[in-house]
């Protein structure tokens, strides 16, 4: 089974990409949280940071690119391809207001036909091969027979579908009956993505799909970092990468402040990974002090029981 690492905005940028990798090796490629490149056709000073050459990397990484304009995207593919790397990845599935209001992500999904169109301009001009991760439709998941079918007509490198629709967000379960019809209609190979949070999961999901050969996993990783090592992961192993993490954000950022809120990010979700974590949780979300950050994160490792695997209600 390959391993994807899902983007998460705010989260898996190129600090915590690089340190997953180094301390909890697994994954086979990792997804940039998206870039939304416009008519400038310059990256800016963050943008740059975060897709370095290729070859600087020591994993694979897939940038994600979110736009509604043919010539934007086909634009930064061809960035991606003069910096080295080999895949690129369009998204239709984010969710957010602010994306799905401006017709982008899963606002996409609203007009097939205009859809249509613009996957025929980037899959006749684009430099790289396109891989494709979406929702199953907007409102219903009625409305994904007729998405997959327009899909079906491009030569996607790879399609990963996230069975809920863009309602939901990220609530309710995902329809696996429509991931079913897509491993029988869809012409491109697959990837799965949604509700991944241990090891167990993923074994289920396998011997329900077992023609399926890769998962994207989110908010699992971020839970449990080490979920998919091969070796048991120690509490120290992980206190390491969640301060070495801290500490190089402090560095790049030039800023505690700013590196204790992107930390009490990770932490929404690593707290998952102990037991009776409340009241050290409930103090964590409102410092506002790094040393008191740190203190607070030493007596989680310190005193909590670890968990072996993570609940799947994040």
């Amino acid at each position: 089974m390959k391993i994807y690492f899902a983007p998460l905005e705010g989260l898996t940028d190129s600090i915590y990409r690089k340190l997953h990798r180094k301390y909890f090796p697994g994954v086979d490629k990792y997804f940039t949280p998206f870039f939304s490149p416009t008519i400038h056709r310059a990256l800016t000073p963050k943008e740059a940071r975060e897709l370095p050459p290729a070859d600087s990397l020591d994993a694979f990484v897939v940038p994600q690119i979110l736009t509604k304009n043919a010539e934007d995207f086909i634009w930064f593919a061809g960035k991606c391809g003069e910096l080295g790397y080999k895949e690129i990845n369009l998204n239709l599935g984010c969710p957010s207001g602010t994306v799905f209001f401006k017709g982008k992500g899963s606002g996409m999904l609203r007009d097939l036909d205009a859809l249509d169109r613009f996957l025929e301009d980037i899959y006749t001009d684009a430099p790289l091969p396109v891989s494709i991760k979406t929702r199953i439709g907007v409102e219903s998941p009625e409305e994904f027979p007729a998405l997959l079918t327009i899909l079906n007509r491009y030569p996607l490198s790879e399609l990963i579908v996230h069975p809920r629709v863009r309602t939901q967000l990220y609530k309710g379960k995902p329809d696996m009956a429509v991931f079913h019809y897509c491993t029988e209609n869809a012409i491109s190979s697959l990837c799965y993505n949604g509700d991944l949070c241990s090891n167990r999961d993923i074994d289920a999901f396998s011997k329900s799909f077992p023609d399926c050969n890769s998962v994207m996993i989110g908010r699992g990783l971020i839970a449990d970092p080490g979920m998919v090592c091969k070796a048991p992961v120690t509490r120290q192993q992980l206190q390491n990468f969640v301060e070495e993490l801290a500490d190089t954000y402090v560095e790049v950022f030039g800023s505690e402040r700013n590196t204790m809120f992107r930390m009490k990010e990770n932490w929404f979700y690593l707290l998952h990974k102990f037991d009776d974590s409340e009241r050290l949780g409930k103090r964590l979300r409102k410092t506002t002090d790094l040393q008191e950050y740190k203190a607070i994160t030493r007596e989680i490792f310190e005193t909590l029981p670890m968990r072996a695997e993570i609940s799947p209600n994040l």
